[in-house]
């Protein structure tokens, strides 16, 4: 059955305190070296892969079906620990950024794919852009990252429940020059577009009921078609992009996997939304399967809407 989206109202009380209790955890893990964050952070791992086990099945059946024949049990469960042990260790490494990352050490920590360069080129014009990405590496990176190199980026993404650590994360994602809009803000994003800007988008959530059902690792899964449409509206390219880690400590390199023109895509409007949501979502696919321990299994991705496709495999024999 397809869940409602709904959210209990917590008491202001008990936000401050859960922020109270983050910040704690970030000056914890500013004061400590780095082997000793990398200890700390195993130990969240493995608290999280015992204790959480409703989303240790999600990623486990994720992985499952992502990878039928490549993975054994043992391996499928290493794996599980991995993206656990990615997801606090990139939660510690945001925490880190304006401390540890400035302009004259930026490429250091985030440097972009040789590969990338008509990426460049985009970001340079006066064309609107849409950068899709996924939850994959350290996607907070990208427009931190891009900020430090004097590029002006917006980001889509829906507030935090918790306005007290929405406001802390907002702060440090607008650090360097890009601007957050909320997800529910259609006129404003459309408004960034119709002045040339540069919009970043994570596009690998389930999109509920309304999404368009899309091939996403030999699964049928609903995908946000506004993407697509928005490209079609403002003719603006869509560059797919992954943030994925290449060595220690906290060292990213952006990869382009596909850079979509709109006007690539004729005839009718229904079938181009179809093929650049498959294309996108193809690509994302590619930048997982590059690194499968970056990714976060943990959502249920393939939910299937009420009267939906059931969630087969689609793969070709």
């Amino acid at each position: 059955m397809w869940k409602s989206d709904m959210r209990k109202k917590k008491s202001p009380i008990y936000n401050y305190g859960v922020y109270l209790l983050a910040r704690f955890a970030v000056c914890l893990f500013h004061m400590v070296s780095d082997s000793t964050a990398r200890a700390l952070i195993d130990g969240l791992a493995w608290l999280g892969y015992t204790l959480d086990r409703r989303h240790r099945l999600v990623a486990l059946d994720n992985l499952r079906h992502a990878f039928p024949h490549r993975y054994g049990e043992a391996e499928l469960n290493k794996l599980v620990i991995a993206a656990y042990r990615h997801f606090f260790t990139l939660m510690v490494e945001i925490s880190w950024l304006p401390r540890r990352m400035h302009r004259h050490n930026a490429k250091y920590y985030f440097d972009i794919d040789p590969q990338g360069k008509g990426f460049v080129d985009l970001m340079r014009s006066e064309r609107p852009l849409l950068i899709v990405a996924g939850h994959f590496g350290n996607w907070e990176l990208a427009g931190y990252g891009l900020g430090v190199f004097g590029f002006k980026t917006h980001a889509v993404a829906r507030p935090l429940d918790n306005p007290y650590l929405d406001g802390f994360l907002q702060r440090l994602r607008e650090r360097n020059g890009q601007t957050m809009l909320p997800k529910k803000d259609l006129p404003r994003i459309q408004a960034v577009l119709a002045k040339g800007g540069k919009i970043a988008v994570l596009a690998d959530q389930n999109a509920g009921p309304r999404g368009l059902m899309v091939n996403y690792f030999g699964r049928s899964a609903s995908t946000h078609k506004g993407i697509a449409v928005l490209a079609l509206q403002h003719r603006a390219p869509l560059v797919v992009v992954g943030i994925r880690k290449f060595a220690e400590p906290m060292r990213y390199q952006l990869i382009v996997e596909d850079i979509i023109y709109p006007e690539e895509y004729k005839g009718f409007r229904a079938e181009a939304v179809r093929g650049i949501t498959q294309r996108y979502t193809s690509a994302l696919e590619r930048v997982v399967r590059s690194a499968p321990e970056q990714y976060f299994w943990l959502h249920n991705r393939w939910k299937q809407p009420p009267g939906g496709p059931a969630a087969t495999a689609v793969r070709a024999a």
